[in-house]
């Protein structure tokens, strides 16, 4: 009784049986489908480690975001003390120690949202206290700035808290 080579024992075949065409074309293909998976599996790690990159990107840029979130109303009051000083020594010495910490938080990305009289309201930056008559300003524009908003990176902290004028 004499078994003839089913698909499942050709492997098992000895080389002479096979046509030399059919294992040089199947080898190629094996290799194809290696070399496809090398492919996804290469983009895999890459996307991987660009996902990675971001991730520590953005960690970097808003690790500092709740000390300089707790240091805004140290800028408050900076500024609270700038107004109601009388100029002398300690005005100037309030002055230059908040230029210096807004420089520092600067390099830091922490940015100040002060809009002026006149200025266009942004619901995205500015929060609507109240609307007030400005007839000498147009509908819709910022008529007085309550408190300064600030911005890490891109990302809003706090929006300004602002006066808007009153459509006609």
């Amino acid at each position: 009784m004499t078994t003839e080579p089913t698909p499942d024992h050709a492997a098992e075949a000895p080389a002479e049986d096979i046509p030399l065409e059919e294992v040089i074309e199947s080898l190629r293909g094996e290799l194809e489908q290696v070399r496809a998976q090398s492919l996804v599996d290469r983009a895999d790690l890459e996307n991987q480690r660009r996902r990675m990159e971001r991730d520590v990107q953005n960690a970097c840029r808003f690790a500092n975001k709740q000390i300089l979130g707790d240091l805004l109303p140290v800028f408050d009051s900076l500024d609270a003390a700038l107004v109601a000083g009388a100029a002398g020594p300690l005005h100037d010495g309030v002055e230059l120690t908040l230029r210096e910490l807004r420089r520092v938080a600067g390099n830091h990305g922490l940015f100040e949202i002060a809009p002026a009289a006149g200025d266009a309201f942004n619901p995205d930056l500015h929060q609507a206290m109240s609307v007030v008559e400005a007839p000498d300003l147009g509908p819709g524009a910022v008529a007085q700035l309550f408190q300064k908003g600030y911005r890490l990176n891109e990302q809003l902290l706090r929006p300004a808290m602002v006066a808007v004028a009153q459509a006609d």
